[in-house]
C-alpha cells in the first residue's frame, strides 16, 4: 500500500482526537469543554473530509469559528516538570536535544527528493520519525508527548487553524475574480513590457497582500493570477522559478504583519513578551532585505 496525503490527514485527525479526549478529562481547565469540543471537531474534519458532504464540513467550520470567537477555550494543567528540572535535563543532553527537530526536515527532503511520495507525505513521515527518536532519547511514553503537544496547541489556541482559514479565503477571492481586479489596477501603473517593473509588482504585491490577508497561501492564488501569470510568466519567465520566489516574497509579508497571528503573536505569547508587536519589529529589517533579494533573484534567474 502506497502512502498518500490522506494517510497523513488520518494521522493528524487521530492526534487531534487524542488532544480532545485529554482536554475533556483536564480538571484543571475551567474551559475544558470548549477545548475538547474544538480539537475534537477539528480532528473530525481531517478524518471525514472526503467522506461526508461539503455542507457538513462547512457546519463544522462555523462551529470552530464560534468556539474561538466566544472565548470558550483556555489553558489547562499538563503535568509539567519544573523549570529547574527541564534546564538540568537539557544541559545533560547537550546538543543532542536538537536531533528530533533536525530529523523532520531531513526526512522530508529525502522523501520529496528521492521518492514519488511528495513533500507533504515526507513531512508526515519525518514527524513520525522525529517523534520516535525523541521518545527513545528521553525514554518517555506516548502519553507525555500527547500532553506536551496539547500544552503547545492550547497555547496557540484557535489561531492554529488560521493559516487554513486564510488559504481557503484566498481561494474564494480568486474564484470571485479579485485577481482580475488586481491585474487591472496594477497594469494601469506598471509600464507595459518592463520585466523589472513586473517582477517588482509581483514580489511587492505578494508581500503587501500577505500583510493584509495574514497568510502567503491566501495571497498566492490572487496575486499570481492577477500579476504573476499575465505580467511575469507571459513575458517569458520560468513559472517554477517565479512561483517559488513569489511565494517567498509573500513570506516576507508574513514577517511584518500582526494578521499572521500564528507566526508573530503566538511567539510573543509563549515568550510572555508584553509588547505583542515586538517580534514583528525585530523581523522587519530582515523581511525588507529578503524582499529586495527576491526581486533581484527573480529578475536574474526566472528569465
Amino acid at each position: 500500500m502506497k502512502l498518500t496525503v490522506d494517510h497523513m490527514y488520518l494521522l493528524t485527525g487521530l492526534v487531534l482526537l487524542a488532544f480532545s479526549a485529554r482536554s475533556f478529562l483536564d480538571g484543571g481547565n475551567r474551559k475544558r469543554l470548549g477545548n475538547g469540543l474544538f480539537w475534537g471537531v477539528y480532528g473530525l474534519t481531517f478524518l471525514l473530509g472526503g467522506l461526508v458532504p461539503n455542507r457538513v464540513i462547512g457546519f463544522m467550520v462555523v462551529l470552530l469559528a464560534a468556539l474561538g470567537s466566544f472565548d470558550m477555550m483556555g489553558r489547562g494543567s499538563y503535568g509539567e516538570t519544573t523549570r529547574e528540572e527541564r534546564m538540568a535535563r537539557a544541559a545533560a543532553m547537550g546538543n543532542r536535544i536538537f536531533l528530533p527537530a533536525l530529523i523532520i526536515p531531513l526526512v522530508t527532503f529525502g522523501v520529496a527528493k528521492f521518492t514519488s511520495l511528495g513533500a507533504l507525505v515526507g513531512l508526515g513521515l519525518g514527524t513520525v520519525v522525529g517523534f520516535v527518536a525523541a521518545a527513545l532519547m528521553l525514554r518517555e511514553g506516548p502519553l507525555v508527548s500527547v500532553e506536551e503537544g496539547r500544552r503547545l496547541i492550547d497555547a496557540i489556541s484557535w489561531s492554529a487553524i488560521l493559516s487554513q482559514f486564510l488559504a481557503a479565503l484566498g481561494f474564494l477571492f480568486d474564484k470571485a475574480g479579485v485577481g482580475a481586479v488586481v491585474a487591472g489596477m496594477v497594469s494601469s501603473v506598471v509600464p507595459h513590457g518592463s520585466r523589472l517593473a513586473a517582477v517588482v509588482a509581483y514580489c511587492v504585491g505578494m508581500a503587501l497582500f500577505t500583510m493584509v490577508m495574514g497568510n502567503a497561501f491566501a495571497a498566492f492564488a490572487v496575486i499570481t493570477t492577477g500579476i504573476g501569470i499575465p505580467m511575469v510568466v507571459m513575458q517569458g519567465a520560468d513559472p517554477s522559478v517565479a512561483g517559488v520566489i513569489g511565494m517567498l516574497s509573500g513570506y516576507c509579508g508574513t514577517l511584518m504583519t500582526p494578521m499572521a497571528a500564528n507566526f508573530n503573536v503566538v511567539p510573543a505569547a509563549l515568550l510572555e513578551i508584553r509588547d505583542k508587536n515586538r517580534v514583528i519589529v525585530a523581523q522587519v529589517p530582515v523581511a525588507l532585505a529578503m524582499l529586495v533579494a527576491n526581486v533581484v533573484l527573480m529578475y536574474t534567474l526566472a528569465f
